[in-house]
């Protein structure tokens, strides 16, 4: 008689039920997640009914690589261009929600009476919401193109992101046992030096690599690549002290850097489905019904906490940020839910050994609670919204009203904001590349010298040499290389500057000595070190257009793979913008072949009067159409970015029948929606729009003015813009500041 592993019986019962129970799931339009929860209560030791799953510890094994295959498709949608495009609204907001939620945690586990480890952990569970069920609930609702979607996405990338930080402080507190300031401090301090080592070597070596192998990667060898690359990453961060799911996150960000990452997403995605499932079906496995009943109590409070402190602390954090109040009641009602982080961070303390054997189960029937109420609370979102407006005073409504218009303006960043920037990156970025090699060569070059070179007088020298060999280029860009040169230039005229831009190259270079000096003094006697220190900075110094020109080789080789998926796709296209004061914003949508407005004009449609709508591009194929003629015709596949508000976006929609696509909210743009005040002095001060060159200089679209508390949307080409004028302009952001910065003294006398 032939026997099966108990692995492949426990497989057949975990698919077959998560099979059954999201096919209900499916017909009750309810999240598969909640399918797969309730399929590995089934099959797990507190039901009977149904035969259990047998080696509980092979399937924690599938699950931590279901682990691995999530994190690794978050950080594909993640990017770190994304999160560095996100906006400062986004940021501020996830990062108010997080801490008020992290506090209110900690509060209520005090108070129910749990040990200071479980009420941590419980901050950290509640923090983080779900991606996957806001985009699934965002989808189901037809919400997607809405003003305050593309702000919600912005936060979750946010949070994506401080919850691997949370996982690493977690994983700290828990070894330490007390919250210790300096270990903490060191523990952040070696996640930023590991961030930016694995981030700038990855995206140097990993899109030549893929470049280089293009011609020889079928979606075989592709898929197979990338998953070796996940699980090397995955490997290296064990090794460095870090859990498994933060170097899959991390090799996801770098992939989704290179021109394949949708293609990798792509394939990925069926291994993430299967392995994601298992991971959640084993969560549901740990659903103790005795423990729920017995802490009944505890989770309805905490899904009550869950609910009303996402709601207040994130459409607080929105308002803070400067958005209008619709969009930041939409947004903090759109986050009242935790998910599948949640699971991981409870899965963590489990692991650790640190919290009691009732966090779990309660974090799971938070979240099933959560879940279901999350399309609710997002679809009369707008309608509570109606009754908040009306309830408040109207001296509070003006006085947010007056916030955030202030608040999203902008402020043109002064150039020693600029030069202060560049330095600290600078010095941060070399100071991690040269201590990256630095421990390598004391750590692993000097021991295999010592080891395989013991008695040879010249081996020391050699290793040295070498070291210094490979950090000189990296040297020359900490200590000589100019950051912002023009503008560094041009504040070197003014006398208050100068001081401060001496004692800021003069920290680089101290900086450079220190490394030089760290790993001479490795190998030799401190006085050696030291006049070795001076002699290798004068050979710096005297070789430095060599050393420079090997430099630039390198820095263009990380530019040109760092933008390369940017200009190989062409993808200029536009971001929903949360900053309009009138709720206007930037939406996608693509020309179906049966859509009415195939083979007509733009000035035959009148979008404009009909819809209220303006066109800001038009994709077509790998050809940008920016502020498109109103000649130009619709074809079938064209790819319209409008602005509108939501209520004309909705109009518009259901006269387009657009189709959705996936990434919209975190889509490319060279054309956004911005506001920039008139100063007096600059560039297009006392024009009419039509003369001030916006059109035709900085490619932008005026669509509305603030003049004196009132609105102009669409305003005539002939109005003359006045000193203080906010002009809300969707168009080129690279161009059009330069329009409304103040001349130079000398411009305005000639």
């Amino acid at each position: 008689m032939i026997h099966l592993p108990h692995l492949v019986i426990d497989l057949g019962l975990i698919l077959g039920s998560a099979a059954l129970t999201t096919l209900i799931f499916k017909k009750l339009k309810q999240p598969l997640v909640l399918g797969y929860l309730i399929a590995g209560f089934f099959v797990g030791p507190h039901f009977h009914f149904f035969p259990s799953v047998s080696d509980e510890a092979n399937i924690k094994v599938w699950a931590e690589i279901g682990v691995i295959f999530l994190l690794f498709s978050l950080g594909l949608e993640f990017s770190f261009k994304k999160l560095m495009k996100v906006g400062g609204s986004a940021s501020i907001t996830a990062l108010v929600e997080v801490i008020g939620m992290l506090g209110l945690g900690y509060g209520v586990g005090q108070m129910l009476g749990w040990s200071t480890m479980d009420s941590i952990f419980l901050g950290g569970v509640l923090s983080i919401s779900s991606t996957t069920i806001i985009i699934r609930a965002f989808e189901e609702l037809g919400v997607k193109g809405q003003k305050f979607a593309g702000l919600v996405f912005g936060i979750l990338v946010v949070e994506d992101l401080v919850a691997i930080v949370l996982l690493v402080l977690l994983s700290t507190l828990a070894v330490s046992q007390q919250f210790a300031g300096t270990e903490m401090l060191i523990s952040v301090l070696k996640l930023v030096f590991f961030l930016v080592l694995w981030f700038v070597g990855g995206i140097f070596f990993i899109p030549t690599l893929l470049k280089r192998t293009r011609k020889l990667m079928s979606e075989e060898t592709l898929l197979v690549t990338s998953l070796g690359l996940c699980f090397l990453m995955v490997i290296l961060a064990t090794k460095v002290g870090f859990s498994p799911a933060l170097g899959a996150f991390i090799m996801g960000s770098i992939l989704a850097e290179t021109t394949q990452a949708e293609k990798i997403e792509h394939l990925v995605k069926s291994v993430k489905d299967l392995f994601g499932a298992i991971f959640f079906v084993s969560v549901g496995m740990l659903i103790d019904p005795k423990m729920l009943v017995e802490y009944i109590g505890p989770v309805l409070l905490i899904s009550a906490v869950t609910i009303i402190g996402k709601m207040i602390t994130s459409t607080g954090g929105a308002l803070i940020s400067g958005q209008p109040l619709k969009s930041s009641v939409q947004t903090g009602m759109s986050l009242a839910q935790i998910g599948e982080f949640s699971f991981i961070i409870a899965t963590l303390g489990l692991d650790l050994k640190v919290t009691s054997g009732f966090l779990y189960p309660i974090a799971v029937a938070v979240s099933a609670l959560t879940t279901f109420t999350t399309p609710y609370f997002i679809k009369y979102a707008e309608p509570f919204y109606n009754w908040l407006e009306a309830a408040l005073p109207e001296k509070w409504s003006s006085a947010l009203k007056r916030y955030s218009s202030g608040a999203q303006s902008i402020s043109v960043v002064s150039d020693w904001q600029r030069v202060l920037r560049g330095y600290i990156v600078n010095v941060l970025i070399y100071s991690v590349i040269l201590l990256a090699i630095t421990l390598v060569a004391s750590s692993y070059l000097r021991p295999w010298v010592e080891r395989n070179l013991a008695g040879n007088g010249y081996a020391t020298i050699a290793t040295v040499a070498l070291a210094l060999l490979v950090m000189s280029p990296f040297l020359w860009a900490l200590a000589v290389r100019q950051v912002h040169s023009d503008t560094t230039a041009k504040l070197w005229q003014q006398s208050k500057y100068r001081g401060p831009i001496a004692i800021l190259r003069t920290s680089r270079l101290l900086v450079a000595v220190f490394f030089v000096g760290f790993v001479v003094d490795q190998f030799f006697a401190f006085y050696v070190a030291l006049l070795a220190t001076l002699g290798i900075l004068g050979i710096l110094l005297l070789f430095t257009k060599k050393i420079q020109r090997f430099y630039d080789k390198l820095e263009n080789r990380f530019i040109s793979n760092f933008n390369e998926r940017e200009a190989k796709a062409l993808e200029a296209q536009a971001r929903r913008d949360a900053l309009a004061p009138w709720d206007a914003h930037l939406a996608s949508f693509e020309v179906r072949p049966e859509s009415p407005v195939v083979g007509r004009t733009l000035l035959e449609l009148g979008l404009r009067e009909q819809y209220g709508v303006n066109v800001a591009m038009i994709e077509r194929g790998k050809m940008m159409l920016t502020l498109p003629d109103k000649d130009e015709r619709l074809y079938p596949g064209d790819k319209l970015d409008v602005i509108g508000t939501d209520e004309q976006v909705k109009k518009f929609s259901a006269f387009l029948e657009p189709v959705s696509r996936e990434d919209e909210p975190q889509r490319k743009s060279e054309v956004v929606l911005r506001s920039y005040e008139v100063f007096g002095g600059s560039h297009v001060m006392g024009k009419t729009i039509r003369s001030s060159g916006i059109r035709e200089q900085g490619h932008g679209l005026v669509v509305g003015i603030e003049r004196n508390g009132n609105r102009i949307l669409n305003p005539d080409s002939t109005l003359v813009l006045q000193e203080g004028d906010i002009a809300w302009i969707v168009g080129n952001p690279k161009r059009l500041p330069a329009l409304f910065r103040v001349k130079e003294k000398k411009e305005i006398k000639s």
